[in-house]
């Protein structure tokens, strides 16, 4: 069983000059903090098991309350701020929080769904009347620590149920792949209501008593800062390349840095080599999902290798089999597996979904992917973005790289739409670099001598944007929703 994130803070807030927040709180503080917040979530009436809703803009108290949730055995539940009330409505009835904590301006809205409310400066306000110390009561390992919705783009976002030991294992597994000491220092710029800014970024800095610069927000000038004083950047594609959009010199800004992180969504090859030819650093790319955790990365000694996420983390195993479940051989495409103690304990409330998501004990990722003769894992695309075309697969993630090699362009992203004679048609949609012209023709005509026959695009769109999440996914199922009728009258 690995150590307890509760027990971890207690062990680094023994030192009182340890640095949790730059310009802000100490472990020591930190711990005092979150047994305020403890004790005013009890006086609140909260019980082990109950759900804390948390839908705020960011901000250091958020990891606080998450910290006195845990201390509590309250399940931490933490929903995006850019939800609308009607959007919210659904995570309230589905997990019948105790207790809501949101914005001011959002707490008549949620009043009125019968949601019981409190704003965050009201439940600050609460603290302070309180004492720092906290009895924690028992906690094991498999107790619900948290509950995260999945970002819900095809149908109902599901609850994934995550508990303590899945935090853990994940964290000591992280700080000793990636080298984490308490020398560090994070540059913290991402959301805290998702696993890539909650779990991984926080627990990292927690379990290695590193510190962290804390920002409500990706600025790039902020960030270019705030860059000599940090160690450690984790963040999301569109980061790096809006960073290298700049025209300064970020040799001088990252000279000092140890590492950069990227995941959430692929970073495209061309923006790994520029970033390595602007700073000298390779980042470091690495594969995760909300109902896992992190599962693999790239290593910290050894070639990163661009348009691969890496191999297993410790204990945590990961398969590629066929669609008899079979384990295909090494090479093969197939669709991705793992287990291992990262993985979560099912969807809340939802027992005949998490059935169908788990095999003899290894859960179904519903991504598709391959692991070359070195190990490495390769993403090849969601399960339901493959695109049967004439009756062969194409993987959108090869047609996408070959897209993102060509000069000019910016982004790209690959989806399949009905078509009358193949079935589906592989349709790129593409946003070129600031300044240049892309044209259909010269597209199309480039890719021929990269991909077979099959699996050129039909179709070239040039857009202005591609959709995406609040971590810089690519939202296909909105593409293919707005292109569905692109071949109607053929």
């Amino acid at each position: 069983m690995s150590t307890d994130v509760i027990a971890k803070l207690k062990q680094m807030a023994a030192d009182p000059a340890r640095v949790w927040l730059v310009g802000g709180l100490t472990y020591g503080e930190l711990l005092a903090e979150t047994g305020r917040l403890a004790n005013t979530l009890v006086a609140l009436g909260l019980e082990k098991g109950d759900r804390l809703l948390v839908q705020v803009e960011k901000c250091e108290a958020v990891l606080s309350v998450y910290l006195a949730c845990l201390r509590t055995g309250v399940i931490f539940l933490p929903v995006n701020p850019g939800y609308t009330v009607a959007e919210t409505e659904h995570f309230l009835h589905d997990a019948e929080p105790a207790l809501a904590v949101t914005d001011p301006g959002r707490v008549n809205g949620l009043r009125a769904l019968g949601a019981r409310v409190i704003d965050l400066p009201g439940l600050l306000a609460l603290s302070e009347r309180q004492g720092a110390d906290f009895s924690d009561p028992a906690q094991g390992p498999d107790d619900l620590a948290a509950i995260l919705y999945t970002s819900g783009t095809t149908g109902r976002s599901k609850g994934v149920m995550l508990t303590r030991e899945n935090l853990a294992s994940n964290a000591e597994a992280l700080v000793g792949l990636w080298r984490f000491t308490d020398r560090d220092v994070l540059l913290h710029v991402l959301p805290v209501f998702h696993t890539h800014g909650l779990f991984v970024a926080t627990n990292c800095v927690l379990y290695s008593g590193a510190s962290m610069i804390f920002q409500r927000a990706f600025q790039p000038a902020a960030v270019l800062a705030a860059l000599p004083q940090a160690t450690v950047m984790m963040g999301v594609p569109t980061f790096y390349t809006r960073l290298l959009a700049d025209p300064g010199e970020m040799g001088a800004a990252t000279a000092h840095m140890r590492l950069f992180i990227s995941g959430s969504a692929p970073l495209s090859p061309a923006t790994h080599a520029e970033w390595q030819d602007r700073t000298g650093h390779a980042i470091l790319e690495r594969y995760g999902m909300t109902e896992t955790n992190m599962i693999t990365s790239n290593p910290y000694d050894g070639a990163r290798r661009a348009g691969t996420v890496g191999m297993p983390l410790p204990g945590v195993e990961v398969r590629i089999t066929g669609p008899d479940g079979k384990a295909l051989p090494q090479g093969e495409a197939g669709a991705i597996e793992v287990r291992g103690p990262n993985v979560f304990q099912g969807y809340w409330r939802l027992p005949e979904k998490t059935a169908e998501e788990f095999r003899d004990g290894w859960f179904i990722t519903g991504d598709m992917g391959a692991v070359d003769a070195r190990g490495y894992l390769s993403i090849l695309g969601r399960a339901k973005d493959l695109v049967i075309s004439g009756g062969l697969n194409v993987y959108p993630a090869e047609v996408e790289a070959a897209l993102d090699d060509l000069p000019g362009v910016a982004a790209s992203a690959v989806i399949g739409v009905p078509h009358p004679d193949f079935g589906e048609a592989v349709v790129a949609c593409l946003v070129p670099d600031p300044g240049e012209i892309l044209s259909e023709t010269t597209i199309r005509a480039a890719l021929r001598d990269r991909l077979a026959a099959f699996k050129l695009p039909k179709r070239v769109l040039i857009l202005d944007d591609l959709p995406r999440n609040a971590m810089g996914k690519v939202q296909k199922a909105e593409l293919r929703r707005i292109y569905q009728a692109l071949f109607v009258d053929l």
